[in-house]
């Protein structure tokens, strides 16, 4: 079974079909335009091959996968996989205006089952995607799988930030005023509530970048912005590394 057939998979991914059209004007709305800066971070951490063949876990409307083949600066190919439709069909509409747009491709499939042969890619990214899905453990394995020794694993993901005065102010904010505006401009205030309570609920950083080294990867870091309300997770597999997930 797939594992998008899991009745928490199944209803995020309705959710994210219902929420699809308003995604990226909700994005930077909240994020006050920080978003398209993290994703630059984590496209700086992932390219470290000339001509790279790049996996986009969770791609969505597709502007990860858009901004690493501009990064890329025409030589790299950039695969984007998601398990929403709806999200997909705005990355196609995307494609014929975004720069670099003929080297991306997207496929529509379930990050907990990667429709990949083994070692293929040069590295492996995603972004805001794990709160998201019911196994972290398996979409790291499948990342380790389909990434080629010497690649490099990098995720972005939103996070209850360090206490003190920002954590109040961001509780307020994230918590209270995010399914307001989700309710206001895309018509979804549940889908924006369940965003907050997903933050709310989830693994610290260390305990994720423990469950990624546990997939097999070394040198796992966490780069924190924001006091720790986003960060940034890169692991590497080793170039001596047989063993896949």
């Amino acid at each position: 079974m797939l594992a998008f057939d899991h009745s928490r998979d199944r209803a995020v991914q309705n959710m994210f079909d219902r929420i699809a059209r308003r995604y990226d004007l909700l994005n930077r709305v909240i994020s006050f335009r920080l978003d398209s800066w993290w994703r630059n971070q984590a496209i700086k951490a992932v390219l470290t091959v000339p001509n790279p063949l790049i996996l986009d876990l969770g791609a969505g409307t597709g502007d990860l996968t858009f901004a690493a083949a501009k990064a890329a600066q025409g030589n790299g190919r950039i695969v984007g996989l998601d398990f929403s439709l709806q999200m997909l069909r705005l990355a196609q509409e995307k494609k014929s205006r975004a720069p670099q747009g003929d080297n991306t491709f997207f496929v529509l499939g379930s990050a907990l089952l990667a429709p990949f042969k083994d070692a293929v890619f040069d590295g492996v990214m995603t972004a805001f995607v794990l709160r998201n899905v019911s196994d972290l453990s398996l979409l790291f394995a499948h990342a380790f799988r389909v990434l080629k020794p010497g690649g490099k694993f990098v995720s972005l993901d939103m996070f209850p930030p360090s206490k003190g005065w920002f954590s109040i102010l961001y509780g307020f904010y994230f918590y209270r005023l995010v399914p307001w505006l989700g309710g206001l401009l895309a018509g979804d205030r549940d889908a924006y509530k369940y965003l907050s309570e997903s933050v709310r609920q989830f693994h610290p950083p260390e305990t994720v970048a423990t469950a990624i080294e546990q997939a097999g990867f070394e040198r796992v870091t966490i780069q924190r912005f924001l006091r720790g309300a986003v960060c940034m997770h890169v692991g590497e597999k080793s170039i001596h590394s047989a063993r896949n997930a």
